[in-house]
């Protein structure tokens, strides 16, 4: 993607734009370190007949120090701004001063909640503040703002974009809604237990779902060079195919049935009745395509096969095709 609002490279989201979703085990290694090294702390420690130095006063008994263990846990509100400068002593980040601006100017865009961006938001923040905003500081924070995990999450979530009024303008593109899915999951760290791979494959294959593209074009819209990225997608493919293979097979048993009570054939083939509503919705779904594309294929070979069908009636050979032919040069 060519515009500073586009789904990032994942390489230079690593570089650029911490994890917010990361910071909290962090945070949590951070405040262990700092209590290990507290008086409770050292106190396993110390040597035999040597008692530890009196630190830390009146809260020395508490259970969670205000220290360095409490700073360490204050440090979890600023990591999750997501579109925040890079880290300054401590681990402490500050935002960046033009998207603090932007925050109060258009709140429902950058504010507690972040909507997508509209392409070319740029030069539509600069025509409608001149002056306001110096050119590289703004470039930088839109930079920020949309490699941050917050904004990648809504783009992953397939919303429009929007522009500086908050209307929606553009419906997001397949290619920019996976390769935030897959950038969102890549930052992520698994909880006990946590299978991210299955959870991902799972959102690829809704995504897949909602571009209502077929698998071939999808593909070639979204394969990038990342191999494991490739080998999730295949997998996310293949089990659609085999979702999809079953709801065409579960829709001609319906249509066979002769039956109209969608409850009653679920009932027969012991299934739940929404995921049957579901399966026979999808079915129907990729018929409505299928015949789609065939008739685009017919309308296409009848256009093709247009100028010949002139030629032959007038009968003027080369001389009929090449005046037929004409609109369409004048056009290119």
């Amino acid at each position: 993607m060519n515009d500073t609002v586009n789904a990032p490279d994942s390489k230079a989201s690593e570089a650029q734009a911490p994890d917010a979703a990361s910071a909290a085990p962090a945070v949590a290694d951070t405040a262990a370190a700092a209590a290990a090294a507290s008086p409770e702390g050292a106190r396993g420690d110390a040597p035999a007949g040597r008692r530890p130095g009196r630190r830390g006063g009146r809260n020395r008994r508490r259970g969670t120090p205000e220290g360095a263990a409490g700073d360490a846990v204050a440090v979890a509100a600023p990591a999750a701004t997501a579109a925040s400068a890079p880290a300054q002593g401590g681990g402490r980040r500050n935002i960046h001063p033009a998207l603090e601006q932007l925050a109060q100017l258009y709140p429902h865009l950058f504010g507690a909640q972040f909507l997508p961006l509209k392409r070319g938001i740029f030069q539509d923040l600069q025509d409608a503040h001149p002056g306001v905003f110096e050119r590289d500081a703004l470039k930088v924070a839109l930079g920020l703002h949309t490699r941050s995990t917050r904004y990648l999450q809504v783009v992953a979530e397939g919303r429009p974009r929007h522009d500086l009024g908050g209307q929606a303008v553009e419906a997001m593109a397949p290619e920019h809604v996976y390769h935030a899915l897959t950038e969102v999951y890549r930052r992520r760290k698994p909880r006990d237990g946590e299978d991210l791979q299955a959870k991902l494959r799972r959102r690829i294959a809704q995504a897949f779902e909602a571009s209502g593209l077929d698998r071939i074009g999808y593909d070639a819209l979204v394969r990038s060079r990342d191999e494991k990225a490739n080998a999730v997608l295949d997998e996310a493919l293949a089990e659609v195919a085999e979702r999809d293979a079953k709801a065409e097979a579960l829709l001609r048993a319906f249509e066979a049935s002769g039956s109209a009570d969608v409850a009653q054939f679920a009932d027969m083939y012991g299934m739940d009745v929404r995921a049957a509503e579901r399966s026979l919705q999808r079915g129907r779904q990729l018929r409505s395509a299928a015949q789609a594309r065939a008739a685009a294929a017919e309308a296409e070979a009848a256009a093709v096969g247009a100028p010949e069908s002139v030629a032959d009636t007038h009968g003027g050979g080369d001389a009929a095709g090449e005046s037929a032919a004409t609109p369409a040069d004048d056009a290119k």
